[in-house]
């Protein structure tokens, strides 16, 4: 990252904790916790990016998924993994190489074992993507592989 980006990431941004499975595919992605929303960000940067030198559909997409479930878990209270049942984006427009993107997740709906929630991404020029998103909410703790946990995945 260079010094310029680095000056302009939005306050309240902190890194996202590395080795956390395919999320790591976004690095450096950074995330933003309020008390009753989380908002995930980062620099378009090479690796974010297809050969027209905007953001790839499925970094876009998993940037989605992150938010979606991120904020299903936040609105639930817990540190559980939520998969995700169905995830529906619009490309609205196109997010350029060295743009900062952010999630902001709009409406969330908790049932007994489904949450629901739709939100967007935007960038510097206005929205690159809608999202709706289904997720299932087990009825345990989850399975977490070679010893994980969820500890710190939301700041806790």
């Amino acid at each position: 990252m260079s010094n310029a980006e680095a000056e302009t990431i939005p306050e309240g941004y902190e890194p996202l904790p590395d080795n956390i499975g395919f999320t790591d595919n976004l690095a450096p992605c950074y995330r933003r916790i309020d008390q009753d929303s989380v908002s995930f960000g980062l620099f378009v940067q090479e690796q974010h990016c297809n050969l027209l030198g905007i953001c790839h559909g499925g970094a876009l997409a998993t940037l989605a998924d992150v938010a979606g479930g991120s904020s299903v878990n936040l609105a639930r209270g817990v540190l559980a993994g939520s998969p995700t049942i169905s995830l529906n984006l619009d490309y609205v427009a196109a997010a350029r190489l060295g743009e900062w993107i952010q999630s902001e997740t709009q409406q969330v709906t908790v049932k007994r074992r489904f949450a629901f929630c739709s939100g967007l991404i935007r960038g510097d020029r206005g929205i690159v993507v809608r999202f709706n998103g289904t997720f299932y909410i087990p009825d345990h703790d989850g399975m977490w592989q070679e010893g994980r946990t969820p500890d710190g995945l939301l700041g806790e």
